[in-house]
């Protein structure tokens, strides 16, 4: 199947299996409203995987007597030398906009939804090649 016929699980279980721990360290690096983290078993500084998270909490507009959204932001960094030296950095950033009255469980959800967008079989080919159908 692709995207036109995807099919996500609702009330999933999303688990990492296998592997081995990936250690993350605060690198003190100021980020606005966040935190950034390396790995610092990553040696080289130019190849060194990084993570940036930042939150913007939901603010009360007095003038329409509601809340806003807030913005939760987490995004991984795998930087590459290329043959000719220079450096690119690829990201993925996963981004989630909700109301507080939003319950914990429907943004829980949220989130194992998202999970298996990124990892689903039947979004391989959207992330492999850009593939809509």
């Amino acid at each position: 199947m692709g995207l036109k016929s995807m099919s996500l699980l609702a009330g999933a279980t999303v688990a990492a299996t296998g592997g081995s721990a990936l250690a993350f360290l605060e690198d003190g690096v100021s980020i606005q409203n966040g935190l950034h983290l390396i790995v610092p078993a990553d040696t080289d500084y130019q190849t060194r995987r990084q993570v940036t998270a930042k939150v913007k909490q939901p603010t009360y507009d007095a003038k329409t007597g509601a809340y806003g959204k807030d913005r939760k932001t987490i995004s991984l960094t795998l930087p590459q030398v290329l043959a000719d030296g220079k450096v690119i950095f690829n990201v993925i950033r996963v981004e989630r906009e909700v109301h507080p009255s939003l319950s914990a469980a429907s943004a829980l959800e949220l989130n194992k939804l998202a999970a298996q967008l990124l990892t689903d079989s039947d979004t391989d080919n959207f992330w492999a090649a850009g593939t809509l159908s």
